[in-house]
């Protein structure tokens, strides 16, 4: 089993090399890239006239060959792009993103300052889900077409049939409009440096309830109903009936045996849900004005800073890769039979 993982550990380079050219090649075919958004703002502003066409675009009405000759230098299209990945891949190996085209700055700080605002939902969602899914799975199991199974699934499905970001448009129009509540956005408050601990910890939980439940609400069904269905499935083995006619208690039956098969599919999936540590919800970070990992990533590509781009998806990449290395632990934590070759 040691060698199976270091052999999966071994094939994370290559596959962040196969995932960053695919998407290197993408930025330099798509059109409307950073050289293209330059030149037309530059003829914007040329069609406008003033100052600004002349500190732009010079005296003439159109970049010079000089001019356009920079800009692709900054842009870093004046070389072949497997040159220009190769160099990029090099600066990475030293610990150098690049720096962004839109805020001006090295990749790496514009990331780490977002980072731990997504890590901050991403656990609490984590922790959340798993601790509330789980026993809530094992009851609706035990308690299977009853008052509290039936109940529990009308708020279950009702969740997850409305998307997060349309659930937190209503939120913010209830309770932060009309109720005041809540704040209307922004991950704290503009006076939170200002506060005590205990001021900074209310004004962050007053932040964060509203987001929070628009990342809770469509992992609650997919969780609790996985667990329920698998526990049902091995509460009707043969082995579960066995241990029951061999004087083993019911509650030990589930504890010990059922449920430890159970979990096997929720550790599959685990691994997975560690990309939600960074990649958060750009819709959600949109409406609750948070400057997330998420909204990054999409603002990057709506603004072609391919920096950015490059640095989000090799840290999202990253960290899938090794969420699924996690769940084969856990798989093989979980369910002793498995023993990876």
């Amino acid at each position: 089993m040691r060698d199976y993982f270091i052999r999966r550990l071994l094939l994370i380079p290559p596959t962040l090399l196969g995932v960053t050219i695919i998407v290197f090649v993408i930025t330099r075919l798509v059109p409307g890239g950073p050289l293209e958004r330059a030149l037309m703002e530059s003829q914007q502003l040329d069609a406008q006239g003033g100052m600004a066409v002349e500190q732009q675009a010079g005296q003439d009405m159109a970049l010079s060959a000089d001019q356009l000759e920079r800009l692709k230098e900054y842009y870093g299209f004046d070389k072949p792009p497997l040159q220009s990945y190769v160099e990029w891949v090099w600066k990475v190996m030293q610990g150098d993103l690049g720096n962004s085209y839109r805020y001006n700055e090295p990749v790496w700080d514009v990331i780490s300052e977002r980072f731990p605002i997504s890590l901050y939902y991403g656990i609490v969602t984590l922790v959340i889900t798993y601790a509330v899914c789980i026993p809530l799975g094992v009851l609706k199991a035990i308690r299977h077409r009853t008052l509290v199974d039936n109940v529990t699934s009308i708020f279950i499905f009702v969740g997850y049939a409305i998307p997060g970001y349309a659930l937190g448009s209503l939120l913010l129009l209830y309770f932060s409009v009309r109720l005041e509540w809540f704040p209307m956005g922004g991950f704290v408050s503009m006076q939170f440096a200002e506060k005590n601990l205990w001021g900074q910890i209310a004004d962050l939980v007053n932040h964060s309830v509203l987001p929070l439940i628009c990342y809770l609400i469509g992992s609650f069904a997919l969780v609790t109903l996985l667990l329920k269905n698998h526990l049902m499935d091995n509460l009707a083995a043969d082995y579960i009936r066995t241990a029951i006619a061999k004087g083993v208690s019911f509650r030990r039956s589930v504890t010990r045996h059922a449920m430890r098969n159970s979990l096997i599919p929720i550790a599959t999936t685990f691994g997975q849900n560690i990309t939600l540590l960074v990649s958060g919800s750009f819709l959600i970070e949109s409406i609750f004005d948070i400057d997330g990992f998420g909204l990054l990533g999409l603002n990057a590509i709506l603004d072609r800073d391919y920096p950015i781009v490059m640095g989000v998806v090799l840290l999202a990449s990253l960290l899938l890769l090794i969420g699924n290395i996690i769940s084969d632990i856990l798989v093989a934590l979980v369910d002793p039979r498995i023993r990876f070759q």
